[in-house]
């Protein structure tokens, strides 16, 4: 039922995003259809907007090509293709074909809507600052690894809940905490088309009315009124457990229709100046703050950084969609432009008096926050993509060898954490609990459960560099030499 389910939304999916193609193309059968090759360089093209290398015919050898083209395009965006390999897809095998579309509509679809609202709801965007996040961290490299990109993934499914629940909460009792049985009773399309097109829809005849009724009606509004593609039926979603991969597919839709109502430039420059008095409002208050409590224990000093966060986060609330919409520069007015420079003007004096407050705790928590700042930011570099295989190799090496020098502190400082005495000599806490609990779940959460898996893509990194080298090697040879029975024979007469 899920399988079949994801091929009729995928499907669906793909037919929305290919009637924008010249000449438009329909999906007929996806599992046969992508064995081509044509259709994957057809959908990439319309959703990346380049042009893709092609074989134009249709032979083996012509449709392993045009898939190879389409497998090397994603990879190039720093995708991971777990197990997805050219000969399954033109096999048409269903478990591969649909965990390749399902990759691309994440990040061609979901991840670029949510992006968005990476700041809005504190997630790690490569698009947008993580120093609007409350938790007390420094800045991490504006380049992401393919292990930041994992945890994007969640961050992006997380942000689109969190979005679709603020649409629903202005609507009473409808309450989403899923892409899952969230969506079964129809009331949370309902609620979302009632908040995107005030009066269309009717949620309190909706509570009286059956799970398909409330289906067909909210699929029947977003078609017509709202030109959302019809991706899902009543009884694709009326089921015990749903498709999460299709409900977020079709969820995202909605986003994407949020995201183009238009708004006046008058109603843009109101909300650009009251954001512009918001933030000067809170330099100044940051200032005073540092001022006061230039004197004050640690333990005070952090009690005060959370409670100007506390109120810093909610403040900003009404504010995070000027201040995070049109992220491209060039697309700013003078006005917005001025608005960007003074939050990043806010958000670099909060990271830098975090940054203080790291630099101030006890020993030998000190040294252990800045081993954790260390192993992040190692974890959060971009893994080297080096055309050189022998250089890459001497990189990933040495890579190895600083992550496990850094992991080889790992137990020192977990058993110094976990003894830490956190009280000085009037028997008063040196460090807020809050701040330890947080050391503790990165230590435990962002560490050691990715120690492993962290190893491994470096040591990934080094037998893809030692295959290169030995290709190019083999291939080297062969020009020099030959195929294998020219050698033999070689060999033979020598």
């Amino acid at each position: 039922q899920r399988e079949f389910t994801q091929k009729k939304t995928f499907t669906s999916w793909i037919n929305s995003i290919l009637a924008k193609h010249t000449p438009p193309y329909v999906v007929s059968d996806l599992y046969t259809d992508i064995q081509q090759g044509h259709l994957l360089l057809d959908l990439l093209e319309v959703l990346s907007g380049q042009h893709l290398p092609r074989e134009k015919g249709f032979n083996t050898f012509q449709c392993r090509s045009n898939i190879e083209n389409a497998l090397t395009f994603l990879k190039s965006r720093s995708l991971k293709l777990i197990n997805i390999h050219v000969a399954d897809i033109i096999e048409g095998k269903p478990s591969i074909v649909l965990g390749l579309i399902w990759t691309i509509i994440f990040h061609f679809h979901i991840e670029e809507l949510a992006r968005t609202l990476a700041c809005t709801y504190n997630q790690p965007s490569p698009a947008c600052s993580n120093a609007a996040d409350s938790s007390p961290k420094a800045s991490r490299s504006a380049k992401k690894s393919a292990k930041i990109k994992e945890r994007w993934k969640m961050s992006a499914t997380k942000a689109l809940l969190l979005w679709a629940k603020e649409q629903c909460s202005l609507h009473g009792s409808v309450s989403v905490t899923d892409f899952k049985s969230s969506w079964r009773s129809g009331l949370a399309f309902l609620a979302i088309i009632q908040t995107l097109r005030p009066g269309l829809v009717d949620l309190e005849k909706a509570k009286a009315r059956s799970n398909k009724e409330n289906l067909k009606e909210a699929f029947r509004i977003a078609e017509l009124e709202l030109n959302i593609p019809r991706l899902l039926e009543p009884e694709d979603v009326d089921v015990v457990n749903p498709d999460e991969k299709s409900i977020m597919t079709y969820v995202a839709q909605f986003l994407q229709y949020s995201k183009n109502l238009p708004e006046s430039e008058e109603d843009m420059q109101e909300k650009v100046r009251e954001a512009m008095g918001w933030l000067a409002a809170q330099e100044k208050k940051l200032a005073k703050l540092l001022e006061e409590t230039e004197n004050e224990t640690y333990y005070q000093k952090y009690k005060e950084m959370m409670s100007f966060m506390e109120t810093f986060n909610q403040e900003k609330i009404p504010f995070l969609p000027v201040l995070s919409s049109k992220r491209d520069e060039a697309e700013l007015s003078e006005g917005q432009q001025q608005m960007r420079e003074e939050w990043d003007k806010v958000i670099s004096q909060i990271n830098e008096w975090k940054a203080r407050l790291d630099q101030m705790l006890p020993s030998p928590l000190d040294s252990i926050e800045a081993w954790l700042q260390e192993v992040e930011r190692l974890q959060a570099e971009d893994l080297p993509d080096l055309q050189d295989p022998f250089k890459a190799m001497s990189v990933f090496r040495e890579i190895i060898v600083i992550f496990k020098g850094l992991m080889d502190c790992f137990d020192p400082h977990l058993d110094a954490l976990q003894s830490f005495k956190n009280e000085d000599e009037k028997n008063m806490p040196l460090v807020l609990p809050e701040k330890l609990e947080e050391m503790k779940r990165r230590l435990f959460s962002n560490i050691r459960s990715t120690n492993l898996s962290t190893f491994l893509d470096y040591h990934y990194g080094l037998c893809s560099a030692i295959d290169n080298e030995v290709k190019l090697k083999l291939n080297v040879w062969d020009v020099k030499y030959g195929a294998k029975e020219s050698v033999e024979s070689l060999l033979e007469n020598w």
